[in-house]
């Protein structure tokens, strides 16, 4: 277990930050972080840790990049905020401008947002106002999949495949459509993973049927999951799949790639993986500015938006929407990506940790399943890997991977998702600048990780 000498905050003590409101009984410390350059974080009292996850998966450039931080202050000195509804600030236009050229055909507009949640709400809106200008007023609905997760407002906790969350909505949102998720590693008796995967697809579009076509708004998926399913990659077929089905139906297909997009799967769109199985809307946030300042985005096309704005136009605005400070620390991310080639780097970084990871899957008998894709993997925790067991709820297995992480200098990215129901997993998605030596110094410090899991596991009669 973590050293209690070490400084750290819990949610167990008193404190004045956001730790207070966790729940009492979380047994992972917080060390407290003072300094973070690249991939290493260090704590008040000296520890140093490895950055395996990029925070949420945000820290794509690493940390303590002087470039980005002389942009923000430059920004600041210049004029540091503009509201978009008075006036026009030119770095936020030029941001656009760069992103949407980023993101190719198809994506000619971006509306900036503050974050993944906020970028996801303004999908919504924008479609449901473009239908209501258009004379679709009936369609309300939106799909989304179970597990999945959308953000932290309350209408995308409504969209999110979350089981916990269930009594918490009740009566309070109106929750999506579900339909299941493409999962791949535990699947139904009797079908693998792409026969699974046309399941759900028809599930989909059976779910478009029976509410009616004509009340369906948009189905939202993460082209490669994150932390709801564990990095899930659908099968071809799948994306293909159910590109088809919402185009029959006049569905509008969203790609939620808050946390996938920016580079991360080896392209800067994870929808380039897919190019037959193109989405109508696409949000973005986390990597795009790399958490040195909020930022997210929705990107359109530009016949969508430019119809719509010479009907009623798209109005809703947030205070800080398009921030100036936020869109140049954006620009100054993107010269980063260029100067270091980091979309080819999570290819091929992310190649050299997958086999890393595969490797240590020989030596532990407590990882099921490695997945996902460039360098945005999950490893999955088993209590059996002959049968795909899965660890007891009550032992807490994302939590306690988190603490002997602590213990050999990693941040982990865990915690419990669905309330365990679809299994246990960690995140391993360290910043794109992350050396092929650092990788395998993070491989070694996660070999004592497992071992320590796994011994533990074992002692408590869980393997």
């Amino acid at each position: 277990m973590a050293d209690p000498a070490k400084e750290t905050v819990s949610a167990a003590g008193p404190t004045g930050g956001q730790h207070a409101f966790y729940a009492r009984d979380a047994i992972v410390p917080f060390p407290v972080i003072e300094h973070a350059a690249g991939v290493f974080m260090t704590g008040t009292d000296g520890s140093r840790y490895m950055d395996v996850s990029s925070g949420p998966v945000v820290s794509n450039i690493g940390h303590g990049n002087a470039r980005v931080a002389d942009a923000m202050a430059a920004q600041v000195k210049t004029v540091e905020y503009v509201f978009p509804r008075l006036a026009a600030s030119r770095v936020s236009a030029a941001y656009a401008t760069r992103l949407s050229g980023l993101a190719g055909p198809g994506f000619e507009r971006a509306h900036l947002a503050s974050g993944g949640s906020e970028a996801m709400e303004n999908a919504i809106k924008f479609l449901r106002q473009y239908a209501v200008a258009t004379g679709a007023p009936s369609k309300r609905r939106i799909i989304t999949c179970e597990p999945s997760y959308h953000g932290a407002t309350i209408a995308t906790l409504a969209m999110n495949g979350e089981v916990t969350m269930a009594g918490f909505l009740d009566g309070f949102a109106t929750p999506s459509l579900k339909v299941p998720a493409p999962m791949t590693y535990r699947v139904p008796d009797g079908v693998d993973a792409r026969s699974y995967a046309d399941r759900c697809v028809q599930a989909l579009e059976r779910t478009i049927v029976d509410q009616g076509p004509e009340t369906v708004l948009a189905f939202v998926i993460e082209p490669v999951g994150g932390l709801s399913t564990g990095c899930v990659v659908p099968p071809d077929d799948y994306m293909r799949g159910i590109r088809q089905v919402c185009s029959h139906y006049g569905v509008h297909l969203v790609f939620d790639e808050i946390l996938c997009g920016m580079g991360r799967t080896g392209k800067f769109l994870a929808a380039r993986h897919w190019p037959d199985a193109k989405p109508d809307i696409v949000t973005m946030a986390k990597g795009m500015a790399s958490g040195y300042s909020p930022l997210g985005a929705m990107l359109a096309p530009a016949d969508m938006v430019d119809e719509l704005a010479a009907l009623t136009g798209f109005e809703f605005q947030y205070s800080y929407n398009a921030h100036p400070v936020s869109c140049a620390a954006g620009m100054a991310v993107l010269d980063e990506y260029q100067r270091h080639d980091l979309i080819a780097r999570a290819e091929t970084g992310g190649a050299q940790l997958r086999a890393g990871l595969e490797d240590l899957q020989t030596e532990h008998a407590v990882i099921g399943d490695i997945r996902g894709l460039g360098m945005l993997l999950a490893v999955e925790l088993v209590a059996d890997r002959a049968t795909k067991a899965m660890l007891p709820n009550d032992l807490r297995p994302t939590d306690r991977i988190r603490i002997h992480g602590l213990d050999n200098g990693l941040l982990i990215y865990s915690r419990p998702t669905s309330g365990g129901k679809y299994g246990h997993w960690f995140i391993v998605a360290p910043p794109l600048t992350i050396t092929p030596d650092e990788i395998d110094e993070l491989l070694r410090r996660l070999d004592g990780t497992l071992a320590a899991f796994g011994a533990e596991m074992r002692a408590l009669g869980a393997l």
